[in-house]
């Protein structure tokens, strides 16, 4: 401990120091309350699990396991000098005088807090409200070791620290996961046991230290659709494809302390988080503190509505929070977006989305916070709030938040959340002035910028085909999806010719003729927490429904329809108003309780449809209320993709085009002749508030949640070892010891050079993690396939990319085999190839990586701006590394993605402003040499570095690696080598 203790001094005093990093906090109760709650899983039913309380979710505080002192850049004599002085620093909190007590209005009291009204500091009524969790944090965590007094003051001083863009670190108080995320996640938990162990160290050390969620809802398919009985018949394809993978996570939840699993069939993980496992307040051990949680998923930002700071990283930084690593991040920019006025009638929470999406596109917020506030707050619901916190990645930001004020309270009884548990929140928030209330005037806060929109300008809209920000006014979409066709290829174009722009595609649906044109719709699908988590928008598509039946209006059987909701509230509630029965009837039958085609799982389209696509080279189009529609993300036979909301899927699914104005052509003929119109059977504002009001009732939210924790039968039944390390089966397609740790020795590698590297690929703007990491089906002839070919799996038991995540041998070679991936070297051929610089061969880009790294040949990336947007995946950087990638070279980054590939050991470097590989004339047949120092005390975070080439440019990149923590990082050879190094040492 004395140790740590002289290393905060050294490191105050120095301007470069690493952070003492692992070490949860050592400081009293108090300072960093928790409870044990032993081994939280759903995989045993004892009575003892099911009274598990929701609300007190964390750890007890135990004597450190780490104490970290190898960072630090000094002579050991001067440590013996400070040690003794410094020795007693830790049993100190230093806030422990604004420790504060909450008393009760009936007597009694809440628990202590941290006052930050203690404080006195006029700077902190400024404050965002965002930026004061983060400051509430860093005094409750400060200890002089991991967040130290410089920290806090950091925090303080946000209006003139932050456009320095100084660095933080930040401990959430949660960890959030899906089973697509969460699977590698604990496949390198395990394997990190591994590795402690073959150091001869304590392999249980490797432990989440804070409260972990996994939530499995990323494997469900819509295998079957249009059926009654399609929630069931799904379930039993989706465990027949991930036994395995769901046994293993079932052994973790009991290998593994403080895990909680929540199994297949429950719902979305933002819903869930939504609805059930967001606190707003903890009070744990009689200490109050807001909630906060990173999620390996980047919507993790829909609990932003809820108040609750959250948003997503990369699974490789979940996995050092989980075992105690405070994140390092800088301190962000805050913008301020004012909303006033009030939305019209008939205009959505989608259409609002859309619109705040596209106007944050515009002014530009990555890696910033964007806070929401002003009058119009008052008429946004907090499922509105929750679809707008929700598309935060789609707008680039880090968090899109709303403050807890009285609109959130209603939504915590709403959702069955206790009334005296609402009473502690509001009486913490309020305490503490975290809380807004708009009856009252409102003191001015500091933004970075500031932004406004009146909600009574917000218009009907959807958004595609191929981004969501390309948002597209209702009126005007049938001139742009024309003008689409005619674009030369891009994100606004698919360059058909005018002569086959009419083209109509014949053929026999279940031996009745059929036709399909550009256009055409053949997935419509209601998914996605963004709008599940909705009920007016979810009540709002039932309405169309019925009124469409009413009026004799059908979908067409061949477009494949379905309805996934976030959790099981969304049936009660359907069911309670009588119009799941209407959407059945249009074909919206309920498919499943996850994902589905948000994320590509939207199964197979029935094959006479792709037939008639594929050999009239058809434009099909897919409608769906999710958040991403990238190009070949929601199915590989639908080129143009659009973003609505649940009612607009259904009127769509019903005009079976995208190709038709609205306003002035008719979505079908009714039962008695006449034309009907979108007006027709559009629902009024005020006939869903109706519905909302009689079906949306607090016994349902209940009811959900306290069955959740029972499983279902197949979950059950599934039995798993109790060893507390794995047993790898080396024939296992699902599961595989992943070789990050292979020959690893105590020392760090220290900084890999980067020498006359080839280019693997050369991209343009806009490369998405959709395109880096193995997403969506496995295509037959791809290197995937062959290896699980290879291995006797028959091609109906491919499975997902996703479902296969646990597997390293699958995702390297899914990695970059996205077939609509532009790679410059295939100089216009699109598809998951590149060009083997030293023999000309055109290759996989699997197959060539391994040609480059069995002839021992470094390879570089050549990227645009935004490389890496989308979701957070972590093999979009796992997968990379595994080709043998040393460094990446762009205009810009996405955040996780930036982060993620520093955290696998990739060099991300970005040209300078203005420059990129075009306007320095580099073609990516070039060899290139990184002159970065190969000693880690001579490299500063965002220097200049030279880049040179065989043919002789030379250009000057800056290294982002933006933290010191990162540089650590990159001289172990990533964070996981950082971390099992650090602990192996205690």
């Amino acid at each position: 401990m004395y140790k740590n203790a002289s290393s905060s001094i050294l490191r105050a005093a120095s301007s470069r120091s690493f952070r003492s990093s692992l070490t949860p906090s050592s400081s009293s109760a108090a300072a960093s309350p928790c409870s044990l709650l032993g081994q939280r899983s759903f995989a045993t039913s004892s009575p003892a699990f099911r009274s598990l309380p929701r609300w007190s979710h964390c750890l007890h505080s135990r004597p450190s396991p780490f104490r970290l002192t190898s960072q630090i850049r000094t002579a050991s004599p001067v440590l013996d000098r400070l040690q003794k002085n410094f020795s007693s620093m830790a049993s100190e909190h230093p806030f422990k005088g604004i420790l504060t007590t909450l008393p009760k209005p009936g007597g009694g009291e809440f628990g202590k807090f941290y006052s930050l009204p203690a404080l006195n500091d006029p700077r902190i009524d400024k404050l965002p409200y965002s930026i004061r969790i983060l400051l509430e944090s860093a005094i409750r965590n400060c200890d002089n070791f991991q967040v130290t007094k410089e920290d806090v003051e950091k925090i303080i001083d946000w209006e003139k620290t932050a456009p320095k863009q100084v660095e933080i670190p930040f401990k959430p108080a949660r960890v959030l996961l899906q089973d697509f995320t969460g699977v590698p996640a604990v496949v390198d938990l395990a394997c990190m046991r591994d590795a402690m162990n073959k150091l001869g160290s304590d392999s249980n050390k490797i432990n989440p230290l804070v409260p972990v969620d996994l939530v499995i809802d990323h494997s469900v398919q819509v295998d079957v659709a249009r059926s009654e009985n399609a929630v069931q018949a799904n379930m039993e394809l989706e465990f027949q494809r991930n036994k395995e993978r769901f046994a293993f996570l079932k052994w973790g939840s009991t290998a593994f302390q403080n895990m909680l699993v929540v199994p297949p069939g429950s719902g979305i993980v933002h819903q869930v988080n939504l609805e059930y496992l967001g606190r707003v307040v903890f009070n744990t051990q009689g200490v109050l503190y807001p909630d906060s949680v990173v999620g390996t998923d980047s919507h993790t930002t829909m609990i932003d509505g809820l108040g609750v700071a959250g948003w997503g990283v990369g699974g490789i930084e979940a996995e050092a929070t989980m075992l105690g690593q405070p994140m390092s991040m800088v301190l962000p920019g805050v913008v301020g977006f004012k909303l006033s006025g009030k939305m019209r009638n008939g205009v959505t929470a989608t259409d609002l989305v859309l619109t705040v999406t596209q106007i944050l596109r515009k002014h530009g917020v990555v890696g910033k916070f964007v806070e929401f506030y002003g009058d119009g707050m008052s008429g946004l619901s907090l499922a509105d709030r929750a679809t707008i916190a929700n598309m935060s990645p789609e707008y680039g930001a880090t968090m899109g938040f709303f403050p807890v004020d009285h609109v959130t309270l209603q939504y915590l009884k709403l959702t069955g959340r206790s009334d005296e548990t609402v009473a502690m929140i509001e009486a913490y928030l309020r305490a503490n002035n975290m809380f807004v209330d708009y009856n009252e005037p409102q003191q001015e806060r500091a933004y970075s910028s500031y932004l406004e929109l009146n909600l009574d300008n917000v218009e009907p809209c959807i958004s595609g085909p191929k981004r969501p920000h390309d948002r597209v006014p209702l009126k005007e979409m049938k001139a742009d999806w024309n003008s689409c066709l005619d674009n030369k290829v891009g994100f606004k174009g698919f360059a058909i010719p005018k002569e086959s722009q009419e083209k109509v595609a014949n053929f026999s649906f279940n031996g009745k003729p059929a036709e399909i044109k550009h256009g055409s719709v053949v997935i419509a699908a209601i998914t996605s927490c963004t709008n599940t988590s909705n009920p007016s928008v979810m009540l709002g598509a039932g309405l169309v429904a019925k009124k469409a039946c009413d009026l004799g209006l059908q979908v067409k059987p061949w477009i494949k329809t379905s309805l996934a909701p976030g959790s099981g509230v969304v049936t009660k509630y359907l069911l309670k108003s009588g119009l799941q029965e209407y959407l059945n009837q249009q074909g919206f039958n309920i498919v499943g309780y996850g994902c589905t085609t948000c994320i590509g799982n939207s199964g197979e389209i029935n094959e006479s449809v792709g037939v008639a696509i594929t050999e009239n080279d058809i434009v099909a189009a897919a409608v769906l209320s999710g958040n991403r529609n990238f190009e070949g993300r929601v199915h590989p036979l639908t080129r143009a993709n659009y973003l609505a909301s649940p009612p607009l899927v259904v009127a769509y699914a019903l005009a079976g085009t995208v190709n038709i104005d609205f306003e002035t052509e008719p979505i079908g003929t009714g039962k008695n002749g006449k034309e009907v119109f979108l007006r027709d059977i559009w629902p009024t504002t005020e006939e869903i508030a109706e519905v909302v009001q009689s079906s949306v009732l607090p016994d349902m939210f209940r009811a959900t949640y306290e069955s959740i924790t029972k499983g279902n039968p197949m979950w059950n039944e599934l039995s798993v070892p109790e060893n507390t390390l794995y047993s790898w089966d080396p024939k296992s397609t699902y599961i595989h010891e992943p070789p990050y740790f292979k020959d690893m020795t105590m020392d760090p590698p220290g900084p890999h050079s980067v020498k006359d590297a080839y280019c693997l690929l050369n991209f343009g703007d806009s490369i998405t993690t959709d395109h880096i990491s193995p997403a969506g089906n496995i295509q037959k002839d791809s290197p995937a396939a062959k290896y699980l070919m290879e291995r006797g799996v028959d091609r109906k038991d491919f499975n997902s990319y996703g479902s296969r995540r646990g597997n390293d041998e699958i995702m390297a070679r899914g990695t970059f085999a996205n077939i609509r991936i532009v790679n410059k070297l295939m100089n216009g051929e699109v598809g998951p190839k590149t060009v083997h610089i030293p023999s000309g061969e055109k290759l996989s880009v699997f197959d060539a990586a391994m040609r480059y790294k069995s002839s021992g040949e470094d390879t570089i990336i050549l990227a645009g701006a935004e490389y890496g947007s989308g979701s957070s995946r972590d093999w979009a950087a796992k997968g990379p590394m595994l080709q043998g990638v040393k460094a990446v070279i762009a205009k810009s980054f996405e955040r996780i993605h930036r982060s993620n590939l520093v955290g696998m050991g990739i060099i991300p470097l970005c040209f300078k402003s203005g420059e990129d590989a075009d306007t320095l004339g580099l073609t990516g047949h070039e060899r290139y040499t990184i002159h970065l120092p190969t000693d880690i005390s001579e490299i500063r975070p965002g220097q200049d570095v030279t880049v040179t080439t065989d043919n002789g440019k030379s250009f000057t990149c800056i290294v982002r690696f933006d933290t010191e923590v990162e540089l650590a990082y990159f001289n172990h050879g990533g964070i996981l080598p950082y971390v099992i190094r650090n602990l192996s040492k205690q």
